[in-house]
C-alpha cells in the first residue's frame, strides 16, 4: 500500500522538491522512464513496457531489474501499463514523473487526462517533470505549498462553475469558465494558494522550480 512513483518516458529534472516528493515510495519504471531512474540515483522493483525504447548502456543494477514484456501492438501505454501494476500493488497515490514533454505530445495529454481519471477513483496523484507539476482538480476545496511568485494555471477539461482562487495576484470568486477559456492562464501565488471547484473537472499546472533559460 502507499505512494508509488511511475516513470514515464518524457522530460524529467532532479529537483530538491522531486526527491522530497518520491522519497520512501515504491517505484515502476515505464519503458524508457528507466533512464530517469538512472538520473535519480533508484533501483525499480518493475520494468514494464514493450522495450522499444531502452536506455542505452544501463548499469547492472537496473538492467537486472524484473521485467514485464507486453507486445508493441497492444491496447495501453507503456505508462498505463505501469500504473495498472501499481494499482494492483496496492497504490493509493501516484507521483508520475515524466509525465510532461517527450516526443510524443498525445502521450503527455493522456496523462493529463488519465491523472484526472485516476484521481476521480480516489488515487490521490501527482504530475511532474520535476520543473513543473499537474495537480488534478475536482469539485472540492484544495490549499497548495507553492512559493510566493510561483507561476500557475487552471486548465479546463470541462466547462468549470463556482472556481474559487485565492492566494493569487489575480483571485477568483466562484466564477464560471468556459471550456477553452483563457482566463485562468497564467496566474501568480500570493500568500496560500486555494482552489476551490463546485463543478467540472481541471489541472492545476504550477512551475514551482523554472528552469534558467537557454
Amino acid at each position: 500500500m502507499g505512494t508509488f512513483t511511475i516513470l514515464l518516458g518524457g522530460e524529467l529534472f532532479r529537483t530538491p522538491r522531486l526527491e522530497r516528493q518520491i522519497e520512501g515510495s515504491r517505484v515502476i519504471a515505464a519503458d524508457a522512464g528507466m533512464g530517469h531512474a538512472r538520473m535519480l540515483g533508484i533501483v525499480p522493483e518493475l520494468w514494464v513496457g514493450d522495450f522499444d525504447s531502452v536506455p542505452a548502456n544501463l548499469p547492472r543494477d537496473l538492467a537486472a531489474v524484473p521485467r514485464k514484456v507486453f507486445p508493441a501492438e497492444k491496447d495501453m501505454t507503456d505508462g498505463e501499463l505501469a500504473i495498472a501494476e501499481a494499482l494492483e500493488r496496492g497504490a493509493t497515490g501516484l507521483v508520475l514523473a515524466g509525465a510532461f514533454g517527450g516526443k510524443r505530445a498525445d502521450h503527455a495529454f493522456l496523462h493529463l487526462a488519465l491523472g484526472l481519471r485516476l484521481a476521480e477513483k480516489g488515487i490521490a496523484v501527482l504530475l511532474t517533470s520535476g520543473a513543473q507539476e499537474g495537480a488534478p482538480i475536482l469539485p472540492s476545496e484544495t490549499s497548495y505549498d507553492y512559493a510566493d511568485g510561483t507561476l500557475f494555471s487552471v486548465l479546463g477539461f470541462s466547462e468549470l462553475g463556482g472556481l474559487t482562487v485565492t492566494g493569487a495576484k489575480w483571485p477568483l470568486d466562484r466564477v464560471e469558465v468556459a471550456f477553452g477559456s483563457s482566463l485562468t492562464i497564467s496566474n501568480e501565488v500570493k500568500g496560500r494558494l486555494g482552489i476551490a471547484l463546485e463543478r467540472g473537472r481541471a489541472l492545476l499546472l504550477a512551475h514551482p522550480h523554472p528552469l534558467p533559460e537557454s
